[in-house]
């Protein structure tokens, strides 16, 4: 099923039941100007992502299924057949990983990554950080771990037009998700995941510049201009390995 959007995350105040006081306390996200180059990159293929996960293990145990292309042979040579079969909906050797009776990668041993140098490339691109910067929530029940997990996000700013840039993606997040019948059936995003990344991609739209001062400020972009820029990007993408 797909995971549905939400209203923009509250602040950090009361605890939810049976959560610690370790899991609100902040994280350090890193600097966001340097976090949106890596993000895009690794959103265009050209690196993994780099996140700062210490010992969380939130998207390892929340019932995802993991997604391998037939290049990775690699990967596939670390993980028993038996625990692959066929992706639905995509090429022949294009396979999933499943998960446990209790939501976890059978690949999470002692709470830890067995093949960690060996991992999916779908792992290698997780960046949960995607999900408060467009400020969307995963509310599936099995997602929990995660959606906790981002909300402790903290991003550090180093310039004001960074801080336009972060509300940018959000803006651009609310936009899809209001428009979405003027999208293409193809384009419309599936999930909370491809909506969060379809709007890192497509927020420059939502950017006005100043040509003097070089200050920039969120504008509303015409829902056409959104639309094209939407179909650009999945006619670049045709052909990519999926995944990526």
């Amino acid at each position: 099923m797909a995971d549905e959007c939400s209203p923009p995350f509250q602040e950090l105040g009361g605890r939810e039941p049976g959560v610690q006081e370790a899991d609100v306390r902040n994280l350090a996200a890193g600097d966001f100007s340097a976090w949106m180059t890596e993000v895009q990159q690794a959103i265009r293929g050209e690196r993994f992502s780099d996140v700062p996960c210490g010992g969380c293990t939130a998207c390892c145990t929340s019932s995802q299924f993991i997604h391998s292309a037939p290049d990775e042979t690699d990967t596939l040579a670390h993980i028993p057949a038996a625990m692959l079969f066929p992706a639905p909906r995509l090429p022949l050797g294009h396979v999933l990983v499943g998960y446990d009776q209790d939501g976890h990668c059978p690949m999470l041993i002692d709470n830890a990554c067995s093949i960690y140098a060996h991992r999916p490339r779908t792992c290698r691109t997780y960046d949960c950080r995607v999900f408060p910067v467009a400020r969307v929530e995963l509310d599936d029940a099995d997602k929990a771990a995660i959606a906790r997990q981002t909300r402790r996000w903290q991003f550090s700013f180093d310039s004001p037009n960074a801080r336009v840039q972060h509300d940018a993606v959000s803006a651009a997040a609310a936009h899809l998700v209001q428009h979405r019948q003027l999208l293409a059936d193809d384009a419309v995003p599936a999930n909370t995941t491809q909506l969060a990344v379809l709007a890192i991609e497509v927020h420059d739209a939502f950017v006005e510049r100043d040509p003097e001062t070089g200050m920039t400020k969120i504008t509303v972009p015409a829902s056409d201009a959104v639309r094209v820029m939407v179909t650009s990007r999945r006619r670049s993408q045709r052909g990519r390995t999926p995944g990526h």
